[in-house]
């Protein structure tokens, strides 16, 4: 941003009376509008399409199919009815936290895309403490979540706040020490370094730094789950117990609030998901110098359009698994929800932290064939997958219908 800002000033004399400071404070408001309102909006609401979609696939029926092409403007139409309708506040309810508390689990939320970077150059703010950052401002959605559940003066509100704010708190623990490893073999917390201290190959990503890596990334992987409340983490929501949990008294707007959070979450963890272990917007050298050889703006503009597009593609796959697994695995039970994260998870998390440290010193450069095994490991075993569900299909001698718009 700020050789934006610094192009502008030389470009615009206008801005040249203006303190520099003042200039790079308003480039990054600006941006920050522009990226919430023009990307992550628009695609929390798209990603509630897709998930209806697929739910549907999976379940064999049709879905959304009503509102415009294949029913994609579902979204939007669901966002003007939820506009229209009244926004009721129970007369036993203490209002001012019940009208508070959705603004705070949207406001934390949308908070935590000021570091993601969609690009080199695409970053809203590249603080040197990013990802200690991240962690710290989506908390604040737990105290979103349980100021509903108080002041909702509902009993099924109030344990469903309390289930989450239990459920948030404790997969921290998992979440943090998987996110250390990466900030051990980077040696900074900025996201963007992060992404810098890997390369555009899968030999390159953190992913397959080392044997513990995998297990790092899939302990964040679960505990991103549990604390976003998704299947089959859902229990703060349970609706055969709960009936929708904190958010049981909301309507209207207000109510939407709650699951615009949810969806744009889903994004969050495939982003930091990216970032952290899977190159995050690298682009092989070659390509870069090729784009970069354009002149004029294409030269410009042509790198950090690839490096977006290489990033949402890497993180709308991991949005497709989180989608999946939501519509495929059933809810579990509290005690199964804490005992994973306290009797696996954490401890995995330290044993892997303690092995990442080990290996850095016995290793210091890392060893290339080690990262190769790894890589050469997962190929296997998603062709393995892919094996299976070919198998799966002939055996079932069932029609099927690969375009995804049947």
């Amino acid at each position: 941003m700020q050789k934006l800002a610094d192009l502008l000033i030389q470009k615009i004399p206008a801005l040249q009376s203006i303190p520099a400071d003042f200039v790079y404070l308003a480039v990054q408001v600006v941006f920050a509008l522009v990226m919430l309102m023009a990307f992550v909006a628009p695609f929390a609401g798209i990603i509630s399409w897709v998930e209806r979609r697929v739910a549907a696939r999976m379940m064999d029926r049709v879905g959304p199919n009503r509102v415009g092409p294949q029913g994609f403007f579902q979204w939007i139409a669901d966002g003007i009815k939820s506009i229209l309708k009244e926004d009721i506040i129970p007369t036993a309810a203490d209002p001012i936290l019940f009208r508070l508390a959705p603004y705070l689990v949207f406001a934390g939320m949308f908070a935590a895309f000021v570091t993601v970077p969609f690009s080199s150059g695409l970053i809203i703010a590249d603080l040197n403490v990013g990802i200690f950052y991240l962690i710290a401002v989506t908390s604040i959605v737990v105290v979103g979540i349980l100021m509903s559940g108080w002041a909702s003066n509902n009993k099924y509100s109030l344990l469903g706040g309390m289930r989450s704010a239990a459920q948030i708190v404790s997969y921290e623990i998992p979440s943090g020490l998987a996110i250390l490893v990466v900030v051990f073999l980077t040696g900074s917390l900025s996201i963007q370094d992060i992404i810098k201290g890997q390369g555009a190959y899968p030999w390159q990503w953190y992913l397959f730094d080392n044997p513990f890596m995998p297990v790092a990334f899939l302990s964040l992987f679960i505990a991103s789950l549990a604390e976003g409340n998704r299947t089959p983490f859902d229990i703060p929501e349970a609706e055969s117990e709960l009936v929708s949990g904190y958010s049981t008294e909301y309507s209207g707007m207000r109510f939407v609030f709650f699951y615009f959070e949810e969806w744009a979450n889903i994004y969050l963890i495939a982003a930091v998901g990216t970032a952290l272990f899977l190159g995050g917007w690298q682009i092989p050298p070659e390509v870069k110098t090729w784009a970069s050889a354009f002149g004029g703006g294409v030269g410009l503009v042509l790198p950090h359009a690839l490096e977006f597009a290489t990033f949402f593609l890497k993180a709308a796959v991991i949005v497709f698994v989180v989608i999946w697994i939501r519509w495929t695995l059933p809810r579990i039970r509290v005690d199964q929800l804490m005992s994973l994260c306290w009797k696996y998870l954490t401890p995995f998390g330290f044993a892997a932290s303690l092995g990442v440290a080990i290996w850095m010193v016995l290793f210091p450069q890392g060893v290339t064939a080690v990262r190769y095994a790894l890589c050469a490991g997962a190929a296997l075993t998603l062709l393995y997958f892919f094996y299976r569900v070919a198998y799966q299909v002939w055996y079932s001698r069932q029609p099927v219908h690969v375009n995804p718009f049947v």
